[in-house]
C-alpha cells in the first residue's frame, strides 16, 4: 500500500512539472509553442452572448463625462485667488453644493470663519420653518386696575406692553393716540408705562464690540420696540479740518440723557467718521471722531433704554392728539429700580399686529438690519422654550442637517465672536430652498440674472461673505464663498464681481450651449 502511494505522489510531480515546463511561469504559453485555432462565426456568435450574424459589441471604455462648467471656472477662480499676492494671509473657503445635496466643490470647506451678515440666513430660514411665513408680533394697549400692587397710586396707568415687534414705529403711536381720541377719550390719570420684558437678560448680545452698541446699527433689542430704537444725531462742522463741530440736537428726542461731544471736523470728503459710545440704560452718550466739512451732518445713534423711550413718544402722540396725560412716562426697568411693582393690564385697550414674518424676512434680507434679526432670532428660542440657539441647533438637526463648526452667540453675525463653516452654510441653503418653506425663502432673497441667483453678503471689517442659490437645468445649486483676514478690500471688490459673473454665465452656457463673450 506504501509503495501504490509513493507512486502516486511521483506521478502528480511529473505532471505539475510539465505543465510549468508548457506554460511558462506566469501562466503565458510562450510564443513558439502557440496553436493557431479556427473559431467559427456560429462559435463566435454562440460564445460571445449574440446572435449569430449579429457584430459584436464594442468593449471600449466609456469617455469620461465632460466636466461641470460651473465648477472648473470656480475652481479656476479659487486657484488663481489663492495665488494672487492681494490674498496673502487671507482665509478662503468655498463649497457648492448640487441639487441633491452633494457637494460638487470644496475650497477648506470645512475650516469655520467669520460669517458677518451671511449668517442672518441661518435666524431667517430657521424663523420660516419654525414660526412660519404668517407670524405676526404682537403689541398690546391697555390700561392698569386702580391701585394694582400701590395703594398710594388710586388711579389707573396706560401700558404699552411689547411683543418684540421690530417694526413699531411713530406713525402707528399717532394713529392709536388719533383712535382713543376718536373714541372720547380725553385724559389718562395715571402714567404711560412701557414694559418689555418678553425678551430678558440685556437688551445687546453679549458679544458685540464696545465700539457697536452706541452705533444704529447696534441698536438694542426689547420686547417693546419704537422707530428700531435708533435716533439722529445733527452737527454742524466747523470752518476748517480741526474745528470742534457743534452738537445740534437729536431726532426724535431721547429722554434722561446727557451728551458728550468730542466730534470735530475732519478733511474735504472724510465722509462719516463718528463713533457713538453708549449701552444699556446709559445716562450718557459719548460722540468721537469727526464730520465732513460742509452743512449740517447726521449720524444714527443707538437708544439706551427703548422701555422708556417709547412710553415716552406715546405720551407726547396722546398730547398732541389733546389727550391730557397726568403721569410721567417711565418704563418697566425705572420701576424695579426704584422698587416698585410693574402694572399689568387689566383691560386692553388694541392689539397691533406687525406684518408678516415673510416681509419682515425680506426686509433683512435687502436692508441686512441687525436690529430686525435679533427680535427674530429671539422670538425662535422664546416659542421654542429654548435658547435661540440651542432651539436652531436641534431644527436643523431634526431636519437632517449637522451645522458643523458653528458658534452662534448672536442671530445676525455682528458678533465677531460666531463662526461657521462654508459648508454649513452651503447645505443650509439647499435645506432651506428645499424645505416646507422653501419657496417663501427662495424669494425672500435678493436676486439678480432675473431671479437666476438668490444670494445673501455679509461684510464687515476684513470679512467678507457670500451665500445663496444659482438656478441651472438640472436645479438649485447652493454655495457659500467666506473670506477672512484679507488685507485688500479692493481686491475682494475684484474677486466679488468675477465670483457673480461666472454664477450667472456658467448657467446662461449651460441653457444655451454657448459660452458667452468675455
Amino acid at each position: 500500500m506504501l509503495k501504490n502511494l509513493v507512486i502516486a505522489v511521483l506521478a502528480c510531480a511529473l505532471a505539475v512539472s510539465l505543465v510549468f515546463h508548457f506554460t511558462g511561469r506566469h501562466g503565458k504559453t510562450p510564443e513558439a509553442k502557440r496553436t493557431s485555432v479556427v473559431v467559427t462565426e456560429e462559435e463566435s456568435a454562440r460564445t460571445s452572448g449574440s446572435e449569430a450574424g449579429e457584430p459584436v459589441p464594442d468593449l471600449q471604455p466609456e469617455p469620461a463625462p465632460a466636466p461641470d462648467p460651473l465648477v472648473a471656472a470656480m475652481a479656476t477662480l479659487l486657484d488663481e485667488t489663492a495665488k494672487d499676492p492681494a490674498f496673502e494671509g487671507a482665509a478662503i473657503g468655498f463649497c457648492l453644493v448640487g441639487p441633491d445635496g452633494e457637494v460638487l466643490l470644496d475650497r477648506a470647506a470645512k475650516t469655520a470663519q467669520i460669517p458677518a451678515s451671511s449668517l442672518k440666513t441661518l435666524t431667517t430660514a430657521t424663523a420660516l420653518e419654525v414660526l412660519g411665513p404668517e407670524f405676526r408680533f404682537q403689541t398690546k394697549l391697555g390700561v392698569s386696575e386702580a391701585n394694582a400692587g400701590d395703594p398710594a397710586k388710586p388711579v389707573a396707568d396706560l401700558i404699552l406692553l411689547g411683543g418684540g415687534d421690530p417694526k413699531l414705529g411713530f406713525g402707528d403711536l399717532e394713529k392709536w393716540a388719533a383712535g382713543l381720541a376718536e373714541a372720547g377719550v380725553q385724559s389718562v390719570p395715571g402714567r404711560v408705562i412701557g414694559d418689555g420684558r418678553l425678551f430678558g437678560g440685556s437688551p445687546f448680545a453679549d458679544f458685540w464690540n464696545w465700539g457697536d452698541i452706541g452705533n444704529g446699527y447696534g441698536s438694542p433689542v426689547s420686547g417693546l420696540n419704537l422707530g428700531h430704537n435708533r435716533f439722529s444725531a445733527l452737527f454742524a462742522p466747523g470752518e476748517k479740518a480741526g474745528d470742534p463741530a457743534n452738537f445740534l440736537g437729536t431726532l426724535p428726542e431721547v429722554p434722561e440723557v446727557r451728551w458728550w461731544n468730542e466730534v470735530v471736523t475732519g478733511e474735504e470728503g472724510s465722509g462719516d467718521g463718528v463713533s457713538i459710545y453708549g449701552g444699556e440704560r446709559a445716562g450718557v452718550l459719548h460722540f468721537r471722531g469727526t464730520v465732513p466739512p460742509g452743512g449740517e451732518f447726521e449720524v444714527t445713534g443707538a437708544v439706551p433704554d427703548p422701555e422708556r423711550f417709547a412710553a415716552h413718544h406715546l405720551r407726547l402722540a396722546l398730547l398732541a392728539a389733546n389727550i391730557l396725560v397726568a403721569g410721567e412716562a417711565q418704563g418697566a426697568g425705572d420701576l424695579f429700580l426704584k422698587g416698585e411693582t410693574v402694572p399689568v393690564i387689566a383691560k386692553e385697550l388694541l392689539v397691533h399686529q406687525s406684518p408678516l414674518l415673510l416681509e419682515i424676512v425680506s426686509s433683512i434680507h435687502e436692508t441686512s438690519d441687525n436690529h430686525e434679526t435679533e427680535c427674530v432670532y429671539r422670538m425662535i428660542g422664546l416659542q421654542s422654550g429654548l435658547t435661540p440657539d440651542e432651539a436652531i441647533r436641534l431644527h436643523w438637526r431634526q431636519r437632517g442637517l449637522e451645522l458643523s463648526g458653528l458658534r452662534l452667540v448672536d442671530g445676525s453675525g455682528l458678533a465677531r465672536a460666531g463662526h461657521i463653516t462654508p459648508e454649513s452654510l452651503a447645505r443650509l441653503q439647499h435645506f432651506a430652498a428645499t424645505g416646507p418653506a422653501g419657496e417663501a425663502y427662495l424669494n425672500s432673497l435678493l436676486e439678480t440674472g432675473e431671479g437666476k441667483l438668490r444670494f445673501k453678503a455679509g461684510a464687515m471689517s476684513s470679512v467678507r461673505s457670500y451665500t445663496g442659490l444659482v438656478r441651472r437645468d438640472a436645479g438649485w445649486n447652493a454655495f457659500a464663498l467666506m473670506l477672512n483676514h484679507y488685507p485688500d478690500g479692493g481686491a475682494v471688490n475684484g474677486l466679488h464681481r468675477r465670483f457673480f459673473e461666472i454664477l450667472l454665465q456658467e448657467g446662461e452656457e449651460e441653457k444655451s450651449g454657448e459660452k458667452p463673450e468675455q
